[in-house]
């Protein structure tokens, strides 16, 4: 494949960088979208431009229309128009339903859901002129099957499949894909959170019997941007070592 601009948000850790990072490795040029730490951010740009990657760093709140209108002048302007975007931003605040506060849920819909459809629109216009676009965003098991005390998280992912469907009707005819990867458990800051026993205890339920690495999400979400996937649209990949078997 041709180099190509590819934009990750939510990319200064975990998945995200994990993607940028592959991304890099295959001679692309990439932009790290990042929402407040700036520490992290500068060490997944070092990681992506010791690579071998051209990469620039932006700073915007993804559920914010304003912020991403911005975000994506400034990667036109530095890199050339988005060609690959990779939707990876997302946050939890978990809780049952009964002890949710609304700005949990809207805090999550926000950032996991809104900000896909925001990204996407503004990708869509340089990709509908070009004839070729690809839209991955990352979703999570939780939006399939459910998670108690996670009612905002699983809806927002279960958002990402119903707008991928629907989005990949509309524009495949233009070459452009629009496709959902779902992780099960890997092992990132996100995951660290909730303990060793929890995690544990998530490993006894997997299949191949441990968590996953951000890296194996990251190989299938480039898998899903090469043109050997140019005939795969509107599809959920599971990542989850067997957990939901």
């Amino acid at each position: 494949m041709d180099p190509k601009v590819v934009l990750v948000t939510g990319a200064s850790r975990g998945i995200g960088r994990a993607v940028a990072e592959h991304f890099a490795t295959l001679g692309h040029r990439i932009a790290i979208n990042y929402a407040t730490n700036e520490d992290a951010a500068a060490a997944a740009l070092a990681a992506v431009r010791a690579a071998g990657a051209e990469a620039l760093s932006v700073a915007a709140n993804v559920g914010d229309a304003d912020e991403v209108a911005g975000m994506f002048e400034t990667v036109g302007a530095a890199l050339g128009p988005v060609e690959i975007l990779v939707n990876n931003a997302g946050i939890t605040r978990d809780d049952l339903m009964l002890r949710m506060k609304v700005d949990q849920w809207d805090e999550v819909i926000t950032t996991n859901l809104r900000s896909v459809y925001l990204c996407s629109k503004a990708a869509l216009r340089g990709m509908l002129r070009a004839k070729w676009g690809r839209i991955i965003s990352v979703g999570s098991v939780s939006g399939l099957a459910g998670n108690p005390g996670q009612a905002n998280y699983a809806a927002a992912k279960a958002g990402i499949v119903g707008f991928t469907k629907s989005l990949a009707k509309e524009v495949g005819s233009r070459g452009i894909t629009v496709n959902v990867v779902a992780p099960g458990f890997i092992a990132t800051d996100m995951t660290d959170a909730l303990g060793g026993d929890v995690t544990s205890a998530a490993a006894e339920r997997i299949a191949v019997g441990r968590l996953g690495t951000p890296q194996e999400v990251a190989s299938v979400v480039g898998y899903l941007a090469s043109d050997t996937a140019s005939y795969i649209t509107g599809q959920t990949i599971v990542v989850d070592g067997g957990l939901a078997l």
